[in-house]
């Protein structure tokens, strides 16, 4: 079995190659068709969680209870005035932002379908240039600790003059 990465030979039923270290375990099941579908998919060279789609009940709902949070902060402020209260701020201003975050990209994604263009994923969903890769393959870590060991290593000797 070779590896799709290095395209170093490998022993058959291998788990990672003997050269480059690379996840080799699947290419038996990817040679024969038997590929199971990850959880996770690929968006512009990075893996992203499938996200349910987005309505505007998320939004109002994020802020609304940013609101409901700042609403029970101040009248904890002023029933008993105690600091513990101004960390209820936190979560308030966080949900009012992801609610606007939200909002804005819904609106994003309605005009650029009322528009006809397919919806952006990010700004770095373009594909990276292909590297090329001109080295030769490297040696694996047991051929060149095995080459190491058959080398004697060179001995000083220090000649004490007085």
């Amino acid at each position: 079995m070779f590896c799709p990465k290095c395209a170093t030979q490998n022993v058959d039923g291998a788990h990672f190659c003997r050269s480059c270290g690379a996840n080799i375990s699947l290419v038996p099941q990817a040679l024969t068709g038997q590929l199971e579908q990850p959880p996770m998919t690929e968006v512009g060279g990075r893996r992203t969680r499938h996200r349910r789609e987005l309505t505007l009940e998320q939004p109002v709902q994020n802020l609304f209870l940013g609101i409901a949070f700042v609403i029970i902060s101040i009248v904890l402020s002023r029933t008993i005035g105690q600091v513990w209260w101004f960390w209820l701020l936190i979560p308030a201003f966080s949900l009012m932002a992801k609610g606007v975050a939200q909002f804005i990209r819904l609106k994003t994604y309605e005009s650029r379908a009322a528009l006809g263009a397919p919806p952006a994923r990010s700004a770095f969903a373009e594909p990276p240039p292909p590297q090329q890769d001109l080295r030769s393959p490297v040696s694996s870590v047991t051929e060149g600790t095995t080459r190491h060991l058959g080398v004697e290593a060179p001995t000083r000797h220090l000649d004490h003059e007085q």
